[in-house]
């Protein structure tokens, strides 16, 4: 019997071990900073979204965000997001190859240092920067007035939701630029000279080759812009004051209580709202890139 009982408890002691030998001890610190700071956050704004003004449990703030201005307000954002990721995609892409086909090593690497600057600039210095440069008193805007083109003739304003595509335009650009050349390094030489050897030429190699394998890299580059441009607040803010409703402006409106009192709440139900579209992004993103890794070299 006490053969038995110390059999077990070696056995006990063993599992523990062994468990504990599998937990990456020097990734402890990153777990618990990972849990402190972003999932017990994003607990907490679970739980309150689901608190009404009395602190009782109710299903009202989602309904009111998904219905009026609120729900609009999520329109407005995606809208936005898509329009944004589709030319910072496309753009991006384009220099992205350019750099990869024509750059030499010493110009691909100053390149990828002025993306990475331009990628990471934004908030108030970029729109100052905008409006420095395009507002109806900036430098770019009097020199084409000079030359006889008014960009404020028309319907065109910095502070509304084309000037907002622009700005956002131009840190989406190089974002893509920094996630899609390693597809482009990904392109085997082998291939190229298969489909020549084959009879191709450069529009059978694109069609047949270089697309198919680069369509996953470019999904995967566009929902992650997507993601980028659907949760940035700081410019949009800095740029139209909350003229064009977006749901970061929507609800720091909200938390703040300047305009309308007591519904940090419904605030958020809309932040788990924006969680819930960047979670489903992401996903299509890492699924998109493992699919595109299949292909690039080891």
């Amino acid at each position: 019997m006490k053969t038995e009982t110390v059999t077990s408890r070696s056995d006990v002691i063993a599992r523990r071990s062994f468990f504990i030998s599998r937990i990456p001890l020097p990734l402890l610190p990153f777990f618990l900073f990972v849990g402190f700071f972003l999932l017990w956050p994003i607990a907490v704004l679970v739980v309150r979204s689901f608190k009404g003004k009395k602190n009782e449990w109710t299903l009202a703030n989602f309904d009111a965000a998904l219905h009026g201005p609120y729900f609009h307000s999520f329109v407005s954002s995606i809208k936005l997001a898509s329009t944004t990721a589709l030319s910072g995609s496309i753009i991006g892409a384009f220099f992205a190859y350019v750099i990869y086909k024509y750059a030499g090593n010493r110009l691909t690497v100053i390149l990828d240092s002025i993306s990475a600057v331009f990628a990471n600039s934004g908030g108030v210095p970029l729109a100052f920067m905008f409006i420095a440069a395009f507002g109806m008193q900036g430098l770019v805007t009097k020199t084409l007035k000079n030359l006889g083109i008014d960009i404020y003739a028309g319907h065109f304003s910095l502070f509304s939701f084309t000037g907002l595509v622009l700005v956002y335009t131009f840190f989406q650009v190089p974002i893509m630029i920094l996630v899609f050349k390693p597809a482009l390094h990904g392109l085997k030489k082998e291939w190229s000279d298969a489909n020549s050897s084959l009879g191709g030429n450069s529009l059978t190699y694109w069609m047949r080759i270089g697309i198919p394998i680069l369509t996953p890299a470019f999904l995967g580059a566009f929902l992650l812009l997507f993601a980028s441009g659907f949760s940035a607040y700081a410019t949009a803010r800095a740029m139209t004051a909350g003229n064009v409703p977006l749901v970061p402006l929507v609800i720091g409106t909200l938390i703040d209580g300047n305009v309308i009192s007591n519904e940090a709440n419904l605030g958020s139900a809309l932040a788990v709202g924006m969680i819930f579209i960047a979670v489903i992004t992401m996903s299509g993103y890492l699924l998109a890139q493992k699919y595109a890794s299949r292909w690039r070299t080891k």
